[in-house]
């Protein structure tokens, strides 16, 4: 067995900055191995510490120390945590909001490009706060105090704090710039939580008052909130379980469902596919637009989910809900031939893979609406799509993570139109 190749770790190397990558670095290369470097920009000079890798391996990671020639969109960061071997929550505290922005749609076109052949511009939008959260036009404007959903981990001596990047140590905190007035207000940075390995805070916009969760806890389960949503006449209260799944930003529920129905257009009468429904939230909005004399099928894998989906869609008799994974509940339906006007599908990070999207294909939708959370699953749920017969009909991107490199997207895909025949 040969010798392991020398580790390249701690090493000090001066590197021209490329382009922006997947993950909320860029690229460089030193010595022929491509670097991943963090806190850097496209197009600037810097000295960066090597923090993952060897002589062989594929590629290397990195963070930049010192900026040699930086970019005109650099910025001082806000918040005094960001930075080289800091806390790993932000990505992109060293770069003006607005270019953040450009630089997320440079990695979904890019992906978009790679992963399913499609050649569009994207531009990402800002995401609004809703009308009765006031975080501030400053706030808003810088990036911060968007995070209504924060679970922080707790560290030696009980502190609250948020993980070095790609490391379980923990950074304590007095503050969290990302995280609304009313998360950091509870005083959750200042408590000894001896005892809990993280501790959830939750600021709803339904009530009750912001609830703090440490985990594990022997109180219980966690408790449930409500969160309300509003989109042109329709509003709808929903029952979420406090270390549920819920959209972090303030204004993103709101946002994204009234792009969905814009989208999707739904019709009196229609019959409509809810997947991955999580606590009921498109599948509610669907169910007002389709009326009694249309049908919701929505379909939910996580327990505690379809608990609070049943909850929330009690009083709307055109919603049935079934638990269980999208793929085994969907299967045996479109064997027994079930069609659907419409179809909303918001899958986990990992996206839905190639044996959904045949089957949502299979439903015969007249307009599929896919919500992603990660690119690179949408570019390749996309192309499986494509090869089902459905195209890319339009994208938005969202910036519903200000300062990560996180990015929402929401596809909208229609039938490709057979070709005539010369």
């Amino acid at each position: 067995m040969g010798e392991q190749a020398p580790s390249r770790v701690g090493e000090l190397v001066e590197l021209d900055i490329g382009p922006v990558a997947h993950g909320g670095h860029c690229v460089a290369r030193d010595e022929g191995q491509v670097v991943f470097v963090r806190h850097s920009l496209p197009g600037e000079r810097v000295r960066a510490r090597i923090t993952e890798g060897r002589a062989d391996s594929r590629f290397l990671r990195a963070d930049a120390e010192e900026v040699l020639v930086a970019s005109p969109h650099r910025v001082t960061p806000p918040c005094p945590y960001a930075g080289p071997g800091r806390c790993g929550g932000c990505d992109w505290q060293h770069a003006s909001p607005a270019y953040s922005r450009e630089l997320k749609a440079a990695v979904v076109s890019e992906q978009l490009r790679r992963l399913a052949g499609l050649e569009l511009p994207v531009t990402v939008e800002p995401v609004p706060s809703p009308v009765d959260v006031d975080i501030g036009a400053d706030a808003a404007d810088r990036g911060l105090r968007w995070r209504t959903r924060v679970e922080f981990a707790v560290g030696e001596g009980g502190h609250a704090g948020l993980r070095r990047h790609r490391s379980h140590d923990v950074i304590p905190l007095d503050d969290c710039l990302i995280a609304t007035d009313a998360v950091v207000g509870t005083g959750v940075l200042g408590r000894d939580w001896t005892g809990s390995r993280s501790v959830d805070v939750v600021a709803p916009s339904g009530g009750p008052d912001v609830v703090v969760v440490p985990v594990p806890s022997g109180e219980g389960s966690a408790p449930r909130v409500v969160e309300h949503v509003a989109v042109g006449e329709w509003s709808h209260e929903f029952v979420v379980g406090a270390r549920g799944f819920w959209q972090v930003h303030a204004g993103a529920a709101a946002t994204f469902v009234g792009h969905v129905l814009d989208e999707l257009a739904p019709r009196p009468g229609d019959r409509a596919v809810d997947l991955y429904c999580g606590v009921g939230l498109f599948a509610a909005a669907l169910a007002h637009a389709v009326g009694e004399d249309g049908a919701v099928l929505a379909i939910e894998s996580d327990a505690g989910a379809v608990a609070d989906a049943e909850d929330n869609l009690r009083a709307l008799p055109q919603v049935e809900i079934r638990g269980g994974t999208v793929d085994r509940v969907l299967r045996p339906l479109v064997r027994q031939g079930i069609r659907a006007d419409l179809v909303v599908l918001d899958p986990p990070r990992s996206g839905a893979g190639r044996r959904v999207i045949r089957d949502v294909a299979a439903l015969g939708a007249r307009a599929i609406a896919y919500v992603a959370c990660d690119p690179a699953a949408l570019a390749r749920d996309l192309a499986y799509a494509k090869d089902a017969g459905y195209r890319l009909d339009r994208l938005r991107a969202f910036d519903a993570f200000p300062m990560t490199h996180h990015v929402e997207c929401i596809a909208t895909l229609v039938r490709e139109e057979p070709r005539e025949r010369r």
